[in-house]
């Protein structure tokens, strides 16, 4: 059987065995999430030997090349030598700056890296509070604003959002890797319409999106839909009401599951030129993608994020 070198210990593992399940088995603690290579918090470093990567392309090749691996789209093939990542060694070091509930269950958490991070809107962000690892969403605006936003649901048990609510400010968080998804805003968009529609907290990149389009002088229509469950989930009313005040070409719908049939049913002439991005809980991602579709929005226009689910 081959063995592995990890968190100071020699392993013997079966052959073909997942690397994320069999470090686990063994007492290595390894964060993870999804377990389909989209989080990446279980990333690891390959020093020696090499595994049966299923997802390669799930890394950027400068990460490839330096050894990183997901544990959980790894088998274990041959003899080989692992380092976990390691927060404290590996990620970038954050301060709480800033603690507040936007809704009685989001919370808006801002952190100050002790170094610039340069990053785009719509990007996401492995974040370590100890040895719990999540990815989030950034919300704040590049360039503009000092600080990283994130917009936490915690209307659900879960370890990061259990943990976050203990936060304070001065705190200290680890920043892991920076990635990019689906979202983004093109300049070359300028004159296109835009649409922008999101489930909960997946409002969060998007109004990072929607301010990011606005700077650099979007001049097409652009209209928002934020779906939540109650009234009070419309975390971001208000700003967004300032915003549309102050930019005719915005209009904000927001929208209750109960009402949700009758406000897509204003998008059925959809000009198909617009630019979707939607951003969200995966079955209401998929509601928004397949009423754009046959509204007459191609496919290909059609970007989307949705939220991971806990393995």
């Amino acid at each position: 059987m081959p063995e592995v070198r990890a968190g100071g210990q020699l392993l013997e593992v079966a052959t073909g065995s997942n690397l994320l399940d069999a470090l686990r088995g063994k007492g290595i603690a390894i964060p993870y999430s999804c377990r389909a290579g989209s989080c990446h918090a279980c990333l690891v470093r390959c020093s020696q030997g090499e595994l049966r990567d299923q997802r390669p392309e799930a890394l950027d090749p400068a990460r490839r090349a330096e050894g990183w691996r997901l544990a959980c789209q790894c088998q274990v093939v041959d003899d080989c030598a692992i380092e976990v990542f390691d927060p404290l060694r590996d990620g970038l070091p954050a301060n709480v700056v800033g603690l507040d509930w936007l809704a009685a269950d989001v919370l808006r958490l801002r952190l100050q890296p002790q170094r610039p991070l340069r990053y785009r809107a719509g990007q996401h962000l492995v974040l370590w509070n100890g040895e719990v690892a999540r990815p989030y969403s950034l919300a704040s605006l590049p360039g503009e604003e000092p600080w990283l936003e994130f917009h936490i649901a915690c209307h659900a048990p879960g370890a990061f959002c259990d943990a976050a609510r203990k936060l304070q400010v001065g705190d200290e968080l680890r920043l892991g890797e920076l990635r990019g998804g689906a979202l983004h805003y093109d300049p070359e968009w300028q004159e296109r319409p835009l649409l922008l529609m999101a489930s909960g907290t997946g409002l969060a990149p998007l109004w990072g999106l929607l301010r990011q389009a606005i700077a650099d002088g979007h001049q097409g229509p652009i209209r928002l839909l934020h779906l939540a469950r109650s009234p009070a989930e419309h975390y971001l009313s208000g700003e967004l009401a300032a915003l549309a005040d102050a930019h005719p070409d915005l209009q904000v719908t927001l929208a209750l599951p109960t009402d949700l049939d009758a406000v897509l049913a204003q998008f059925r002439l959809v000009s198909r030129r617009t630019l979707a991005l939607l951003c969200g809980q995966p079955a209401s991602v998929e509601r928004f993608a397949r009423h754009l579709y046959l509204a007459g929005v191609p496919r290909g226009q059609i970007l989307a994020d949705v939220f991971l689910s806990h393995a």
